[in-house]
Parts: C-alpha cells; sequence; structure tokens
C-alpha cells in the first residue's frame, strides 16, 4: 500500500475511532442518583458542601434524622419547601438558613461530633 493511502486510512480510522468514543460517551454515561449525594449551600459566610454519602454511611443517620417531619412512605423534601430563605423571626416557621444551621449544629452538638465553629463548615469567600 501507498504511503498516501496509508496516512489516509490511518487518518479515517482515527476519525472514526474519535466519532465511536464520543457516541459512547454520550449515550453511555451513568445515570444521575435518584438522592443528592453532595449538596452546595450558598451562603454570605461562604459556601458549606453538604455530603449526605458520608452523614448515611459513616455516621448511620437516616433521612428522618435531618428531613424531619417525615411520616413513614413519605417523600424527603427540600428544606426550602417550608423554611423559606430571608423569613423573618415573626413568621411561625423558621427561615431557611437559620433552619440549617439549628439542624446542623443543633446535631453536631447532640451527638458531640462534627463542627459547630463556623468556618469549620463554611468556606472562605473569595
Amino acid at each position: 500500500m501507498r504511503p498516501e493511502n496509508e496516512r489516509k486510512l490511518a487518518v479515517i480510522l482515527g476519525l472514526v475511532l474519535l466519532a465511536t468514543a464520543a457516541l459512547c460517551y454520550t449515550v453511555l454515561k451513568p445515570d444521575a442518583p435518584e438522592e443528592p449525594v453532595r449538596m452546595l449551600f450558598k451562603g454570605s459566610a461562604g459556601d458549606v458542601l453538604f455530603t449526605h454519602q458520608i452523614h448515611v454511611n459513616e455516621y448511620d443517620t437516616d433521612c428522618a434524622s435531618c428531613h424531619h417531619n417525615l411520616d413513614d412512605g413519605d417523600e424527603e423534601y427540600n428544606c426550602s419547601e417550608c423554611h423559606e430563605p430571608g423569613a423573618s423571626e415573626d413568621d411561625d416557621v423558621m427561615g431557611r438558613t437559620d433552619a440549617i444551621h439549628a439542624q446542623c449544629i443543633g446535631c453536631h452538638e447532640e451527638m458531640e461530633a462534627g463542627p459547630t465553629e463556623c468556618a469549620s463548615c463554611h468556606a472562605t469567600p473569595k
């Protein structure tokens, strides 16, 4: 085979392999987990990265530990469905930020584990 034909064949074969790889990547990528694995809470004191897997697997907590007011069989819901951002102390239900702080810090203090200082959870804003 002539060098020109070998080069063309190599280029065509390379393009076919590249197209196949791109197709496999888009079609065969793993599904997202049904439950969130990590959540990023944005905050003025810095963002907080919460990892469900660590709390469930390593600390043996269950969903109802944080997602309170659940009856058996209820679906978990987002905090902000009840705890609205920016709610005032006059409201019947705590605001989102206050509720999350009370839940996390309260559990950490009760279990005598986990951080309770702001900078331990909140990343320093850039």
